[in-house]
């Protein structure tokens, strides 16, 4: 994958954010139609990608280079933010945290992606957090959130 055929989404000293093109991502609807089964599945992951998106990061403090493609029809359940904590952070459907929790998601759900290294996924997560336009504690409240509930769950590295 060319860089040059690459959308720059962010970049700093420590890492390169590129996308193939603007991320399209939407809400999912249920409908009257649908089985228990499908309905709950929207509920679970609202969140649908709407086009194929290719994916590099760059992790400039140890010179690595990760790839991955997040297909059509990808779906996700978006920040996953307590219900208490919405007054404070914000509800998961914020339009700010898509594209975010989206490229998170794909992280935590493929850790190789990432080449296993928990933080830097987490730091991806924030970066792209203030390229949609969070305000700073709410991106703090929300990596710390993410980074050690993370550790409870087993992605030690």
């Amino acid at each position: 994958m060319e860089e040059s055929s690459l959308c720059k989404w962010y970049a700093d000293d420590d890492l390169v954010v590129y996308f193939s093109s603007t991320p399209d991502v939407d809400f999912r609807v249920i409908e009257p139609n649908m089985t228990k089964e499908q309905k709950n599945d929207i509920t679970e992951k609202p969140f649908l990608n709407k086009k194929e998106i290719k994916v590099v990061l760059f992790d400039l403090r140890r010179d690595r280079r990760y790839c991955f493609i997040i297909k059509k029809g990808y779906t996700w359940d978006g920040a996953s933010i307590p219900w208490f904590a919405w007054r404070i952070i914000g509800a998961k459907t914020d339009p700010r945290f898509l594209v975010p929790s989206m490229i998170h998601d794909m992280l935590c759900e493929n850790h190789h992606f990432a080449g296993n290294d928990r933080y830097f996924a987490d730091k991806v997560f924030e970066r792209l957090l203030y390229v949609s336009g969070v305000p700073a504690v709410k991106r703090w409240a929300m990596f710390h959130s993410v980074d050690n509930f993370q550790k409870f769950q087993g992605w030690r590295a």
